[in-house]
């Protein structure tokens, strides 16, 4: 194969567009990091020298997405054959050497373990070797420690586990990410001082079940120990974490809640269904019962706890009976906020193979449903705050008007409103003067912090 022609170092530029979770974009800094400074970020995939599309493939809409990216990337490539183009992440995982055949533009095809090697990808394409394809998974894997952190802003996210053991029967994820493997608790330390001392006040520890962190390495700390030594950061103010299990959510992590002051009293909590024959089916690991004891525990130790989760519908076999039960669920619990989501087959899942598949209408019906419900507790929560005063960490200024600004309660309500100079980094507090669909309006009455 032709060598490329590579720009000289102090001229090359990336562009990088992710899809999908938290981890993604967690994954996405991890690679602009291993980059630097040879390197420098645009904004547009024209004016780069190496275009990343960090993929997702848990939902086929994502997946589809990237294909459309990819497949228009081509008259770039045509134009400019020294381009380099990288698919990376799931659906480069689940995809490998099929995205070359189907898309022979496309130079490097590497997996979330691949990631870390991105460098090397890039001197073997340079060096007339490519295309180069990297989605080998390996069960002894580990994630590098971060190089420099850079961030330019209030929040972060810091991986601490990658991979899941769960297979739930409609997931792709241990498929794409591999088994459960746990970073070691002093480098995910030794991270967060470096991005708390560049002015991050606010982590959210991330991790496919957060709750199994350390389970598979011995010595390592329970998760509730490592948010304890995490709370002990100097100039860290919040911490939040995502995503649990409902299986593994233990009475030491939900005391957590009470016992360390900077952890936020929010908790995604991930049900998908509220029938106990789908949640089998889904191989979830627990029954509606145990969940909402769960619930109700969280309530008794934090009344003002925030609850959010995730809701699938049209998971093969649903019933109008099973989709009634999730309803049910829905009012019970009242959660903050939901994601919903139609069932989609995904390779490798074993649902795929399921029978009793329900019709696209029905799916599109009862998401509307779950939707239009859920708008109803959400606004009826948020109506709640009318008139209280609340805790906000400004993130910045507001996206649709400048003039506000924006950030978010210990239970991550967005709350925008009028006041004050300089906020950004700061913590305030904000009388709420009116609740929207999906936030509350207010003005400023205090500076904490």
């Amino acid at each position: 194969m032709k060598r490329q022609e590579a720009p000289s170092v102090a001229q090359r530029r990336v562009f990088i567009r992710t899809f999908g979770c938290q981890m993604n974009e967690y994954d996405s800094r991890r690679m602009l990091e291993s980059l630097r400074p040879e390197y420098t970020p645009v904004s547009a995939p024209e004016d780069a020298d190496l275009i990343i599309l960090n993929t997702c493939s848990v939902r086929e809409k994502a997946e589809v997405k990237v294909y459309s990216l990819a497949g228009r990337l081509k008259h770039l490539k045509r134009r400019r054959p020294d381009l380099i183009i990288a698919v990376c992440g799931c659906v480069a995982q689940q995809e490998g050497q099929r995205l070359v055949e189907r898309m022979p533009h496309i130079d490097i095809v590497l997996g979330p373990q691949g990631i870390y090697r991105l460098r090397e990808a890039l001197a073997k394409v340079r060096a007339g070797e490519g295309p180069v394809v990297d989605t080998d998974i390996r069960d002894d894997f580990c994630l590098p420690s971060a190089l420099s952190p850079e961030v330019k802003a209030v929040k972060a996210f810091v991986t601490i586990m990658q991979g899941c053991n769960n297979y739930c029967s409609y997931c792709v994820v241990p498929y794409v990410r591999g088994p459960e493997i746990s970073r070691r608790p002093g480098e995910i330390l030794a991270e967060i001082r470096a991005l708390v001392s560049q002015g991050v006040r606010e982590v959210t520890l991330l991790g496919q079940n957060v709750n199994s962190y350390g389970k598979r390495q011995p010595g390592f700390p329970t998760f509730a120990q490592l948010l304890e030594r995490v709370a002990q950061i100097d100039g860290l103010w919040r911490l939040r974490f995502t995503t649990s299990h409902p299986k593994d959510l233990s009475p030491e992590l939900m005391r957590a809640f009470v016992e360390i002051p900077i952890l936020c009293e929010h908790l995604h909590l991930p049900v998908q269904s509220g029938s106990d024959r789908i949640l089998a089916a889904m191989n979830r690991g627990y029954r509606r019962e145990d969940y909402l004891k769960k619930v109700e525990r969280l309530r008794e130790l934090v009344p003002e706890i925030a609850l959010t989760t995730d809701i699938i519908v049209g998971f093969p076999g649903e019933r109008e009976e099973d989709f009634q039960a999730t309803l049910d669920l829905l009012k019970e619990v009242e959660f903050d906020e939901i994601f919903s989501f139609k069932y989609s087959d995904r390779p490798f899942a074993r649902a795929r193979s399921f029978p009793d598949k329900v019709p696209e209408e029905v799916k599109e019906e009862r998401l509307a449903t779950v939707h239009n419900l859920q708008l109803e507790i959400s606004r009826r929560r948020y109506r709640r705050l009318v008139g209280q005063e609340v805790e906000v960490l400004v993130e910045g200024r507001g996206k649709s008007d400048p003039r506000q600004w924006t950030g978010r309660t210990r239970q991550n309500t967005v709350v925008n409103f009028y006041g004050g100079q300089d906020l950004t980094g700061k913590l305030v507090k904000v009388l709420v003067e009116e609740a929207c669909q999906h936030s509350v309006r207010g003005r400023l009455v205090g500076t904490l912090h």
